[in-house]
């Protein structure tokens, strides 16, 4: 199978540089002119794919080489581009930052050449003029493997100072494809953890996304930019498909059946199935407080067999009917902590799946939900710990291999993770650690008990599919 579908990445030299403005701007602007946009993020940020998702009407999703490894690159996009017209790939940091200590590993160089796509540099050009062009031409001969295609210049001040911007740059020989002035930034608010996410900004985000792809029509050529995003070169190989990669995987160990019931069937297929008539309902936490996940995570749970159903533990009383295992990804509880106290009723049904031992996997926000209180304010209960904010940020990829049975893993299932938070649990008596983490130094980390296992560590289960069908199977057998 050969994907050839034009993209293009937008990178820059570093981080505020205006990518996520031209990137999510393009997307809308493209999608505007009647394209079917697929969007994609490098790394393992959670919130600007949730712009990308409302400027193209299409799920955001992520590119992490570290996480899934660099052979799923090509995969997963051509998994998410299919059937669309045209795809564009935001960058992370400046474009050859990568993994802490590991070379261009993870970084946007790194998936551009996976993906074999051009690269446009969105160059912050304030307080510059020849200097850009240094600037550029450093970019452009640093790795001959990268091929930078383009350039939008960035808080432009004036028409003399894109003038001796355009004149400098002649002599790089990269094409100026767009320039965006100062004066129109578009406001895009942040916190302690990045941008506001789109789930709480409402109407006002989709403003935002509109200004976003005003400036970008007004100010970039998009007809070029299609052009050079049709240069890429066609992506050889098979598109990632949850129930394939399910059937391929690695079966889980059968559970051990409780006393008195009867023996798990060995024959029992474990791939992919139709849904059961009467629904095996695995609820997954959304809403405002919970928008981190990654779109592949439920896709995996439903090609094993699962429906998955979401709910807002800010605002739902109950979980959903027939919930048979439950899943609670990364956000923002400690901005909604005091909401989610409130709802008590679900509180206590999320305490009751749990002691009842249905699964329950929780991650980084997820993990908040599930302790005693999260800064002095009740939560579920599930776990004996207390979380508070820290000032303290947390951040960087991890290595991690699991070191206690659990409804996710196997003990001695290796897998990459991915901190992020200014928060701290104070572990109580009774749970068994979920991680073992190497570095920042050797240290375990999160929580198993009984059915749930809770942890900070962010995972992307495309690189251990075998998790989700294991966790299906836990909500079949508990």
């Amino acid at each position: 199978m050969v994907s050839s579908v034009p993209r293009l990445v937008v990178a820059a030299p570093s981080s505020g540089s205006g990518k996520t403005t031209v990137a999510t701007g393009l997307m809308a602007a493209l999608t505007a002119r009647g394209l079917a946009v697929s969007p994609h993020k490098v790394g393992p940020d959670y919130i600007d794919p949730g712009y990308h998702a409302l400027a193209t009407g299409r799920v955001g999703r992520n590119l992490d080489a570290y996480l899934c490894g660099p052979d799923l690159i090509a995969p997963l996009f051509a998994h998410g581009a299919d059937g669309c017209d045209i795809a564009v790939v935001e960058g992370v940091m400046g474009l050859y930052d990568g993994a802490a200590g590991e070379g261009e590993l993870a970084s946007t160089a790194q998936v551009a050449k996976l993906l074999r796509a051009p690269v446009v540099l969105v160059v912050d050009a304030s307080s510059q003029s020849r200097s850009a062009a240094a600037l550029v031409h450093g970019f452009v001969s640093w790795d001959p493997e990268v091929r930078v295609g383009g350039v939008i210049l960035n808080k432009v001040a004036s028409d003399r100072h894109e003038g001796l911007l355009r004149e400098a740059l002649e002599s790089v020989g990269v094409p100026v494809l767009g320039v965006l002035r100062r004066a129109a930034r578009v406001e895009t608010p942040s916190r302690h953890l990045g941008l506001v996410p789109v789930a709480e900004r409402g109407a006002v985000a989709v403003e935002a996304v509109s200004a976003m792809a005003a400036q970008v029509a007004a100010g970039c050529d998009l007809s070029a930019l299609v052009a050079l995003a049709r240069s890429a070169g066609a992506l050889a190989g098979a598109a990632w498909d949850a129930g394939e990669v399910l059937v391929s995987s690695p079966p889980p160990p059968l559970p051990v059946p409780s006393p008195g019931a009867a023996p798990p069937d060995p024959h029992r297929p474990f791939g992919p199935r139709p849904r059961t008539p009467d629904g095996l309902v695995v609820a997954v936490a959304g809403g405002a407080a919970f928008t981190f996940s990654y779109a592949e995570h439920a896709e995996l749970l439903a090609a094993a067999g699962a429906e998955v159903v979401v709910f807002d533990p800010l605002r739902d009383e109950e979980l959903p009917e027939g919930t048979a295992g439950l899943v609670v990804g990364g956000g923002f509880p400690e901005v909604y902590a005091s909401e989610l106290s409130a709802n008590e009723a679900l509180r206590e049904a999320v305490g009751g799946l749990a002691r009842g031992g249905a699964p329950v996997a929780a991650e980084c926000a997820g993990l908040l939900y599930l302790c005693r209180e999260l800064d002095g304010l009740p939560m579920c209960g599930v776990l004996d710990a207390s979380a508070s904010m820290s000032e303290r940020l947390t951040l960087g990829y991890r290595d991690a291999v699991a070191v206690t049975d659990s409804v996710l893993a196997a003990a001695g299932t290796r897998m990459r993770g991915h901190e992020f938070h200014r928060t701290v649990v104070e572990p109580g008596a009774g749970e068994e650690p979920a991680w073992g983490v190497r570095a920042p130094g050797r240290r375990v980390e999160g929580f198993v008990q009984r059915g749930v296992h809770a942890s900070y560590l962010h995972t992307h289960w495309a690189s251990e599919p075998g998790v989700a069908r294991r966790f299906v199977e836990r909500c079949r057998t508990s």
